[in-house]
């Protein structure tokens, strides 16, 4: 059987500054995942003062708690004390930065007959590091066997 390759262009909601769960937005705009036999989705964000996670999906809390943890790992100089060099699109900016390369620009998830192959607690993340909402972008690879 072949394999076959996609690529797809999507745009996340506008959501501000935090952690948020977009599972089932990554579903919804790929119905070609429902194609697919045994294969993966590769996403990718085209952005770098953002990220992409693959962590707890029930739990609200748990991405509160990944948010503020982030922020006391990377502090913000909002007093304007010249903590960072790059600094000229706003204090949250270099912190943002930095917490994308800790986290990561993408996910790869499994794909068994149809759907994502995610344990029973899991989910994608989106990580909005900036404080001014933002569309963002992500190029969606799906490889695999078709049904």
């Amino acid at each position: 059987m072949a394999t076959t390759y996609t690529q797809h262009h999507l745009t996340l909601p506008s959501l501000g500054r935090g952690s948020h769960l977009v599972t089932d937005h990554i579903n919804s705009s790929l119905p070609q995942i429902s194609s697919i036999k045994c294969g993966l989705l590769h996403l990718f964000l085209q952005h770098t003062s953002c990220a992409l996670s693959m962590n707890e999906n029930w739990d609200d809390d748990v991405r509160a708690d990944m948010s503020d943890a982030l922020d006391g790992i990377v502090k913000e100089d909002k007093a304007g004390k010249g903590m960072y060099r790059h600094d000229a699109e706003g204090s949250d900016d270099m912190p943002a930065h930095i917490k994308s390369s800790l986290i990561g620009a993408s996910v790869s998830v499994p794909i068994s007959n149809g759907k994502l192959a995610t344990g029973t607690w899991q989910g994608i993340w989106f990580l909005e590091f900036r404080n001014m909402k933002q569309k963002r972008k992500v190029l969606a690879t799906i490889q695999g066997e078709k049904m």
